[in-house]
């Protein structure tokens, strides 16, 4: 029997904008409808409570990884909270214990998530616009980073790679 697969989304916390939340709740959705289980940052701030939320509206399975030596914080839609005590560290946790990341816009914890998965070989997709970041990845590792701009098309390159055995 294969395991369910992990979908981790990255992305900003308190200085996420509309428009990356709006596109994180879309995505969270469509990865609670295709029945891969949802991996965030965990916490209710941006990015991360907007899947987690997406998610949860399908009836999807979410887990946050907590920076935290407790569960302050933790968005209502996590089902499963780990609590690390590690800070920043859990960058490492969330890319190693997602299939596919998804960085929805850029902050610098995103930024750290993102090199963490290109030194340990995962494949990324950017949900951006922003032609500098755009530009930086894909000089970076043009091998292991997709570039989109809605969050159906992120959700086709997950397809693609599943079906590919990718990932």
């Amino acid at each position: 029997m294969a395991s369910q697969k992990i979908v981790g989304v990255m992305g900003k916390g308190n200085l996420a904008t509309s428009r990356e939340i709006d596109q994180a709740y879309e995505l969270g959705r469509l990865i609670g409808e295709n029945g891969w289980i949802l991996l965030t940052g965990g916490r209710n701030v941006g990015v991360m409570n907007a899947a987690s939320e997406g998610a949860k509206s399908v009836g999807g399975l979410t887990i946050g990884i907590l920076p935290g030596k407790d569960k302050t914080g933790v968005s209502q839609a996590v089902d499963i909270a780990i609590v690390t005590d590690v800070g920043n560290g859990r960058n490492n946790i969330n890319v190693l214990s997602s299939d596919v990341i998804i960085a929805c816009g850029i902050g610098a914890g995103t930024l750290s998530e993102i090199a963490l998965a290109l030194k340990n070989n995962r494949q990324v997709i950017l949900l951006t616009t922003d032609r500098v970041t755009i530009e930086f990845f894909t000089n970076l590792a043009p091998e292991q980073v997709f570039i989109v701009h809605q969050p159906q098309d992120a959700i086709a390159l997950v397809k693609q790679f599943l079906e590919n055995d990718d990932i």
